[in-house]
């Protein structure tokens, strides 16, 4: 007797489909795997629940945000960097205020989200956005990222202001500014980005608009990446009204001033007015072209 088309006894054509049908059910599950690891490669864990793919913090990492401290930090882009990364190394310091330059919308709220997400740190942000730039921050072309500058702090921001530089040199460039608190102390936070290296009348320029603002206020910090070294002439009006966080770092160097680029010159800036330097910090990284400079700060 023929048993083939029995039923519980498949024949060879049965036998075949359920084989058939065996394998495009695993391929199916081995592509459903890969793109879900692709998906979480591009866009990284959105909750704690995410918190194997978060980069450990050191053991001396401070544990909550450090009320008298300041960071100021160019995240380079465009770079091909983790947001994670990036908050993972702000959080080994918790500032109290961070200025961030380069800095599109996106990742900033990313950085944000991740440093509450995982480490507990909570900031509000606000930005001197001065570019919609798709090329660098993303989005689609009729609705491209913000980039800029952007001030994250632990405390209450308020009266916030964006000044685009009458000239930007080769890209539009300015300054953002905030009214928050450090050590305790209400205080006027400026956060900046002057104009790329061989553009110093532009600079100049730059520096006076900015100084013409800073010297409205008797306590004032004064965040950025100034691309211009300690000693260049364009940073004179800024040096009248403040002093750098490195007390080596003068118009005429006393002693040697910490690079804080990987080309091994000073261009990030902790200035301050009305505040005195307890002690800083330049802690290079490898997720920028510029180090992380911090200062805490008491007043005056």
């Amino acid at each position: 007797m023929n048993t083939a088309g029995t039923v519980g006894t498949p024949g060879a054509a049965g036998r075949r489909r359920i084989g058939e049908a065996r394998v495009f059910r695993k391929g199916t599950r081995l592509l459903a795997g890969t793109m879900f690891a692709v998906f979480m490669m591009l866009v990284g864990p959105s909750a704690p629940s995410g918190a194997l793919f978060v980069r450990s913090l050191p053991v001396d990492a401070v544990g909550e945000v450090v009320p008298n401290r300041v960071m100021t930090w160019n995240i380079c882009n465009p770079c091909d960097v983790s947001n994670i990364d990036r908050a993972a190394d702000i959080a080994t310091y918790a500032p109290q205020v961070i200025g961030l330059q380069e800095a599109c919308v996106r990742d900033v709220e990313r950085i944000r989200n991740h440093l509450r997400s995982f480490y507990g740190l909570e900031y509000r942000v606000k930005y001197g956005t001065v570019l919609q730039d798709w090329g660098r921050c993303g989005g689609v072309p009729w609705n491209p990222g913000g980039f800029g500058q952007a001030v994250l702090s632990a405390a209450p921001m308020k009266d916030p202001v964006t000044v685009e530089y009458p000239d930007g040199g080769s890209e539009d460039r300015g300054y953002m500014a905030v009214t928050t608190t450090v050590g305790g102390r209400s205080v006027r936070v400026f956060n900046t980005h002057l104009a790329q290296r061989q553009q110093e009348s532009v600079r100049a320029a730059q520096a006076g608009v900015l100084a013409a603002a800073v010297a409205r206020h008797d306590r004032a910090i004064v965040l950025g990446d100034f691309n211009a070294v300690p000693d260049a002439p364009e940073l004179s009006r800024i040096w009248e009204l403040a002093e750098d966080t490195d007390s080596e770092c003068h118009p005429v160097p006393t002693g040697p001033c910490e690079p804080t680029t990987d080309w091994h010159s000073k261009f990030d800036y902790v200035f301050l007015r009305g505040f005195a330097a307890r002690e800083h910090r330049v802690q290079p990284t490898p997720y920028s072209d510029h180090h992380m400079l911090h200062t805490d700060v008491e007043p005056e």
